[in-house]
């Protein structure tokens, strides 16, 4: 699934208004512009792959009920902080749907080996000098 283009439905979506954090003053204690965005991992519409891949992630973001709570607290504007909530959400979908290249295992060139190895014997002759011998 290299390139994922899904947008959530409506219905997936649960916003909660609340009030922000941080310096505003009175303002900040009367006015609900933080957004809470709630979207259930097994009820939406995603690949079964990606559901599955979102659900085995360690995000704090993602509770154990498999629900992924994202705040947003930025702007002033509720509507600004919902459109930065769904954004960070298909973000972090893009982010799961897509799947690493497996890595294919070589060998270290001969080369490598040698760097390798005299790298160690100077760092052993290093602390070998710090070995100090008998004093006549």
């Amino acid at each position: 699934m290299p390139d994922l283009r899904w947008s959530p439905q409506p219905d997936e979506l649960q916003f909660d208004a609340i009030r922000a954090s941080g310096p505003g003053g009175q303002n900040v204690n009367k006015v609900s512009n933080a957004v809470h965005l709630r979207f259930d991992i097994r009820a939406s519409s995603l690949p079964e792959a990606v559901k599955t891949r979102l659900l085995a992630w360690a995000d704090q973001r993602i509770t154990a009920d498999g629900v992924v709570v994202i705040k947003a607290q930025d702007s002033r504007s509720l509507e600004r902080n919902r459109a930065d909530a769904l954004a960070r959400l298909i973000e972090l979908v893009q982010a799961a749907a897509h799947v690493p290249k497996a890595r294919r295992a070589t060998k270290p060139t001969f080369g490598s080996q040698q760097r390798r190895l005299a790298g160690k014997a100077k760092r052993g002759a290093v602390k070998a000098g710090r070995r100090g011998g008998a004093d006549l």
